[in-house]
């Protein structure tokens, strides 16, 4: 259903371990009752992770798409890009080394199980550190008094 759906292999393997673990959430819940085949109410969410996935794809696009077409660009957008890239630069360089190095790999579009295997991890440890480190950097930047200085002026 990814694959038809324009996903990698690596979109089917991490909707399928988010499907998973949202199963076990509902085993877990003493009021949930299975009224259909497991493997159907899998699907059933797999399919919905993955509309989710699209949507926010899409939602993407057409905001680049909106960006793209903004002709006006005056000195001061350049000078605040400046300070915005400055500022990620400094809150980047403050985390730790296998947090930077797995953001900068996923920026690269390096998939999670080739991440995994050049840094001797496992592919869930790669994943849950990426979104720990996402975390981290984005408290982080919200929490510098430059961004906070920026966010005032605003």
């Amino acid at each position: 259903m990814v694959f038809q759906n324009g996903g990698t292999k690596d979109d089917a393997l991490d909707i399928f371990q988010d499907g998973l673990i949202i199963m076990l959430e509902k085993i877990d819940d003493l009021n949930f009752q299975l009224s259909c085949k497991f493997k159907t109410y899998l699907y059933a969410v797999c399919e919905n992770l993955w509309k989710g996935v699209l949507d926010k794809r899409r939602a993407a696009n057409n905001y680049m798409h909106r960006v793209a077409e903004e002709v006006v660009n005056d000195c001061s957008e350049d000078s605040d890009d400046i300070i915005y890239e400055d500022l990620f630069k400094k809150v980047f360089e403050s985390m730790d080394t296998s947090s930077k190095e797995i953001l900068k790999m996923y920026w690269q579009d390096i998939p999670s199980q080739e991440i995994a295997d050049k840094l001797g991890y496992t592919y869930g440890y790669v994943r849950k550190k990426k979104c720990e480190a996402q975390n981290e950097l984005i408290k982080k930047v919200k929490e510098h008094p430059e961004y906070k200085k920026i966010m005032n002026s605003v």
